[in-house]
């Protein structure tokens, strides 16, 4: 896979704080950066969001998840969209790759939904309030939250 500075520069962003934005023309099944940090148990990860006040984590699987907050690269600054333009998935090596759904046109804005789930026992009204979603997409959902759409493959880690 090329670095990421190849396909993408980070600056300021309409959506929220920095985004990743297209240098280039990008092809439609592109594997454009794979989204690193350090890898914590579901425990720590728990501990974690405790002491923070806004946590996204990156499910890799039951027993791991990933905290871009802690070595994280450049991917953790693509934004969430209720439409993206991108999506993640694993590797059988556990890796997170996010690619391109669509063509993307240079200069524009690189983003996935995010699919957060819900913590057993969390309102929705909560979740939305904590994780409001500002993509401006016809369809937008008002939050970054999973309201029951999809079931998450790899996932972001539950949040309460």
């Amino acid at each position: 896979m090329a670095p990421a500075k190849k396909y993408f520069v980070v600056r300021r962003s309409a959506i929220a704080g920095l985004g990743a934005f297209a240098l280039c023309d990008i092809k439609r099944g592109t594997r454009i950066v794979e989204y690193t940090g350090e890898r914590i148990s579901a425990a720590e990860a728990a501990r974690r969001a405790r002491r923070r006040k806004r946590v996204v984590f990156f499910e890799v699987s039951s027993r791991t998840l990933i905290d871009a907050a802690v070595g994280g690269g450049p991917a953790h600054r693509i934004n969430h969209s209720c439409e993206g333009n991108c999506d993640t998935f694993a590797t059988a090596r556990g890796r997170i790759i996010i690619a391109a759904i669509r063509d993307i046109q240079a200069g524009e804005e690189l983003t996935y939904d995010y699919w957060l789930e819900l913590e057993e026992g969390a309102t929705l009204a909560a979740a939305q309030q904590r994780y409001p979603c500002r993509c401006g997409a016809p369809r937008c959902r008002g939050t970054m939250v999973d309201l029951g759409a999809r079931a998450s493959t790899t996932g972001r880690v539950p949040i309460g």
